[in-house]
C-alpha cells in the first residue's frame, strides 16, 4: 500500500529535524517548544529529545526571544524562532525591524544574520481577534528581510534551508494547513495537477489535467491555497479555466518564471486573508502592472478578507474571512468583463434543435474560434457589445453518479424574462440535495421542463433566445401545486394582527424535498444498540496527540462502519430492480453536517482503506465548507452508506432516514454516562447509541442487528479496537 503523503506539520517537523542534524550551530528558541509539549501545534515534537542543549523554551517575552536569536546570529551561531502565534510577532517587530534586518548591512561590511522567525497565521480556527490575523502585509518591503509561506506544495526544508543561508527571515505557516496532507508527484486530484517553476522556492503552478489554457490565473499564498483550489473547481463548473499560482518565497517575489502565464491570461487576480490596504497582492499587482501593462486585458484584482477583526463565533467569522464562493463569485464577476463569450458547459443534447438563428458554437469550441470570427483576436469590451446567441440550450447536467434525473423544483425566472450570463436559472433536486444551475449565455428564456417535472441527464430544460418567445409552449405550463397538507387542530387561532411566521430557507427547503422523498419511496426499518466507548475515547486522544490530527468518535464510527463492509456488502449496495442489488466496489461513507445553515452529507472517500487521520482532515475540511456554504455537487455525491453524526452530549438516539439509492444509513448519539457495578463497585462508563435505518427491501431485522454488533464490537473489543485505531 502507498504511504500517504505527510500533512505538513509533520513535513515542517521532518524538516526541523533534518536542519539540527545538518547545522550543529543551529538553535530554536520558543515558548513551550521543548518535549513532551512540542509546541502549541506540534511543530517541534522530538527535537528537544535529540537535541536537548540547542531547543530552548523561553519566557513569555517575544521581544526577548528575537532579541537572544539575534545575538546568537552575530556571534556566528544559527537561529530559529517560533512564535506560538504569529499575531504576537508584533511584540518582536522592534527586534526584527530595528536590530535583525538591519544588523546585516549596518556595520560597514555584510554581516551574515541566519535567523528564521516561523509564525503560525490565519483564522478558521475560531480562535479569535488575536489569535486569528494574517499579518504578512506589516513585514513586506524592510531591507534585508525576507518573507516565505508554507504551502502543501513546497518542502518546508528547502524555504527554512534558503531562509537561514540568505537571512534573515520569516516563514509564514497558515495553521489551516498543519492538519492537511502535502500534495506530491505533480498531482493535486482527478482534476488538476502541478508543477514548480523557478525551483523548489519558486511557484507551484496548478493547472487543469486537460490542459485547458488559463482563462484566469488565482496567485495565492500557500494558506488561500486549498480555498483558491476549490474556487478553481466551482469556475470550472460555469465554464471559466482558472490556474492556480502559489509562491514559496512572498517576497522579494520573482515574477520572471511565471510572466508569460500571467501575460496570456484574461484576467490576474490575487486572494490573500488579509485585510486590504498595502498588501502582498497590491505587492504583485504593481509589480505585474509594471512588467506586463500592455499585455493585460484588465487591471489584477484585489481580494481579501473584511475590513474587520476575526470573530471567534464561526458563524462571524465565516462572513469576514475570504472564502472559495466569493473568490469564485468576484473573478466570474471580472471575467464577465474581460473574456470573450464561451459558448456552454453544459451538455448538448443529441437531436439539433429547431433553428431560431445562427448556429451554436459547440461545447469544445467558443466563439472566436468559428471560422467566422478568424483568427483575430476580439478588440476589448468585445464581451460586454456582442449580443446574446440565438437558441443557447441548457442541457440537464450531471449533478452525481447516483442519479440518472432530476425534480425541477423552481425557476428563478419567468418564461420570457431576459437574463444575464451567471444569473440563477433553476433549482433541480438530486438524491442528495437541491442543486442550483447558471444561465450559460444571456438571453430571453424559453422554458422547455415545468417546474414539477422530472427531466433526464442531457435533456432540455431551457433555451436562451435572442428575442422573446412570442407565447408559452405548453412544455412552460407549470404544474398545479399539491394541495396544501391541513393545519393541526389548534386550542385558540390567533387573529390576523397576532399571527406569526417563520419563513423556510432554501437550504431548509431542500432538506424537506429529500427527506419528503425517502419517506415516500423507502420502506424503512430501524434497530439500535448500545456501547461503551471509554476505551476508544482514550485511544483517540493519544491519537490526537501522536499525530496533530483532531480525531474523535465521528471518525472512529465511520472507520468501524466501513470495516463491517466485507461482511455485510449488500448493506452498502443499491438496489437495482426489486430482486437485484448492485454492491459497491469502493467504501465511500456520506457523513452529515449541519453548521446552522443547512444539512449537508458529503462523502468521506475510500473509508476503507484510508487511516482515521486522514479520515479527520476531510471532516475538518467539510465543516468549514459546511460554514461557508461550500460544497461542491461531486462532494454530495456518490456515497454507498451514509451516517448521521449527532455527538453532542446528552443526545439519546436519533432516528434517520434512507438517502435513496442508498440502502441504509447509521447514526450515533452522544456521550452518556452511565452507572454500572464492577467487582461489586459502583463506576461509571461512557456510552453512545448506534442506530441503523434501513431499506426493508433489502435488509432484514437479523442482518441491522448482526452490522451494529460488529461496528459496537470494533469500537469496543480491545483487539478490533487497535486494529481499528492503528491500522488503516
Amino acid at each position: 500500500m502507498t504511504r500517504p503523503a505527510p500533512r505538513v506539520v509533520e513535513a515542517l517537523n521532518a524538516a526541523l529535524h533534518r536542519l539540527f542534524e545538518e547545522r550543529t550551530s543551529l538553535h530554536l528558541l520558543g515558548e513551550d517548544v521543548r518535549d513532551p509539549y512540542g509546541g502549541a501545534f506540534k511543530v517541534t515534537r522530538g527535537l528537544s529529545a535529540r537535541h536537548p542543549d540547542r531547543v530552548l523554551s523561553t519566557p513569555i517575552s517575544e521581544a526577548g526571544i528575537t532579541g537572544v536569536a539575534g545575538g546568537l546570529a552575530l556571534a556566528g551561531d544559527q537561529a530559529i524562532v517560533e512564535m506560538m502565534f504569529g499575531d504576537f510577532a508584533a511584540l518582536a517587530f522592534d527586534q526584527i525591524l530595528n536590530l535583525i534586518s538591519k544588523s546585516v548591512t549596518m556595520y560597514g561590511d555584510r554581516v551574515p544574520m541566519p535567523v528564521v522567525v516561523r509564525c503560525p497565521v490565519g483564522g478558521n480556527r475560531g480562535y479569535g481577534p488575536t489569535h486569528s490575523q494574517s499579518l504578512q502585509k506589516h513585514f513586506l518591503g524592510v531591507p534585508n528581510l525576507a518573507l516565505y509561506e508554507t504551502s502543501p506544495f513546497h518542502d518546508p526544508y528547502a524555504q527554512l534551508a534558503e531562509g537561514l543561508d540568505r537571512g534573515p527571515a520569516m516563514l509564514f505557516e497558515d495553521k489551516v494547513l498543519y492538519t492537511r496532507r502535502m500534495f506530491r508527484d505533480g498531482v493535486v486530484d482527478e482534476h488538476h495537477r502541478y508543477a514548480l517553476r523557478g525551483g523548489p522556492t519558486g511557484w507551484a503552478h496548478i493547472s487543469s489535467m486537460d490542459g485547458a489554457a488559463a482563462d484566469v490565473v488565482l496567485i495565492c499564498p500557500g494558506g488561500t491555497a486549498h480555498r483558491a483550489l476549490d474556487a478553481a473547481r466551482l469556475l470550472r463548473a460555469r465554464g471559466i479555466a482558472a490556474h492556480v499560482l502559489v509562491p514559496a518565497r512572498l517576497y522579494p517575489p520573482d515574477l520572471e518564471p511565471v510572466l508569460p502565464l500571467l501575460a496570456d491570461a484574461r484576467l490576474v487576480a490575487v486572494a490573500e486573508e488579509s485585510t486590504e490596504g498595502g498588501t502582498w497582492g497590491a505587492e504583485i499587482a504593481a509589480r505585474v502592472h509594471a512588467r506586463i501593462w500592455a499585455r493585460l486585458r484588465a487591471p489584477v484584482m484585489l481580494l481579501n478578507s473584511a475590513d474587520s477583526v476575526v470573530p471567534t463565533a464561526p458563524h462571524l467569522e465565516a462572513r469576514v474571512l475570504l472564502g472559495a464562493e466569493r473568490i469564485a463569485e468576484e473573478i466570474e464577476a471580472g471575467a464577465a468583463r474581460s473574456l470573450p463569450p464561451r459558448a456552454p458547459a453544459t451538455p448538448l443534447p443529441a437531436t439539433p434543435l429547431a433553428a431560431t438563428g445562427p448556429e451554436t458554437p459547440g461545447p469544445e469550441t467558443t466563439a472566436p474560434e468559428t471560422a467566422e470570427a478568424g483568427a483575430r483576436e476580439p478588440e476589448a469590451g468585445a464581451a460586454d457589445s456582442a449580443g446574446p446567441a440565438a437558441g443557447v440550450p441548457v442541457a440537464v447536467p450531471k449533478l452525481n453518479n447516483n442519479d440518472t434525473a432530476y425534480l425541477v423544483v423552481r425557476w428563478f425566472a419567468d418564461d420570457g424574462a431576459h437574463l444575464d450570463e451567471g444569473d440563477p436559472l433553476v433549482e433541480l433536486e438530486t438524491s442528495k440535495a437541491v442543486e442550483e444551475i447558471a444561465a450559460p449565455a444571456a438571453g430571453h428564456l424559453r422554458v422547455r421542463a415545468a417546474e414539477g417535472s422530472e427531466v433526464g441527464v442531457g435533456e432540455l430544460l431551457a433555451e436562451l433566445l435572442a428575442e422573446p418567445p412570442a407565447t408559452p409552449g405548453p412544455e412552460a405550463m407549470p404544474v398545479p401545486p399539491p394541495e396544501p397538507l391541513p393545519e393541526p387542530a389548534r386550542a385558540q387561532e390567533p387573529g390576523p394582527a397576532a399571527a406569526r411566521t417563520h419563513v423556510l430557507d432554501r437550504a431548509q427547503q431542500g432538506t424537506a424535498a429529500v427527506v419528503t422523498r425517502a419517506h415516500r419511496e423507502v420502506p424503512v426499518a430501524f434497530a439500535a444498540v448500545e456501547v461503551t466507548v471509554d476505551a476508544v475515547l482514550a485511544r483517540l486522544r493519544t491519537l490526537s496527540d501522536e499525530t496533530g490530527a483532531e480525531v474523535g468518535l465521528p471518525e472512529a464510527v465511520v472507520k468501524a462502519v466501513a470495516a463491517a463492509h466485507p461482511a455485510f456488502p449488500h448493506l452498502f449496495g443499491t438496489l437495482v430492480d426489486e430482486r437485484t442489488v448492485r454492491l459497491a466496489d469502493a467504501v465511500d461513507i456520506g457523513v452529515t453536517v449541519d453548521a446552522g445553515n443547512g444539512l449537508y452529507i458529503p462523502v468521506l472517500r475510500d473509508c476503507a482503506g484510508r487511516s482515521l487521520a486522514d479520515l479527520s482532515d476531510d471532516l475538518m475540511d467539510f465543516r468549514l465548507k459546511a460554514f461557508r456554504a461550500e460544497f461542491t455537487a461531486g462532494e454530495l455525491s456518490g456515497g454507498c452508506l451514509s451516517v448521521s453524526l449527532n455527538t453532542e452530549p446528552g443526545v439519546l438516539f436519533v432516528q434517520p432516514i434512507v438517502m435513496a439509492p442508498q440502502l441504509c444509513m447509521v447514526s450515533v448519539g452522544g456521550p452518556l454516562t452511565r452507572l454500572v457495578l464492577e467487582d461489586g463497585v459502583p463506576a461509571s462508563t461512557t456510552v453512545v447509541t448506534l442506530g441503523l435505518a434501513y431499506d426493508h427491501r433489502v435488509v432484514n431485522g437479523r442482518d441491522a442487528v448482526a452490522f451494529l454488533r460488529a461496528v459496537a464490537d470494533a469500537l469496543h473489543d480491545a483487539e478490533k479496537l487497535v486494529e481499528l485505531v492503528d491500522g488503516q
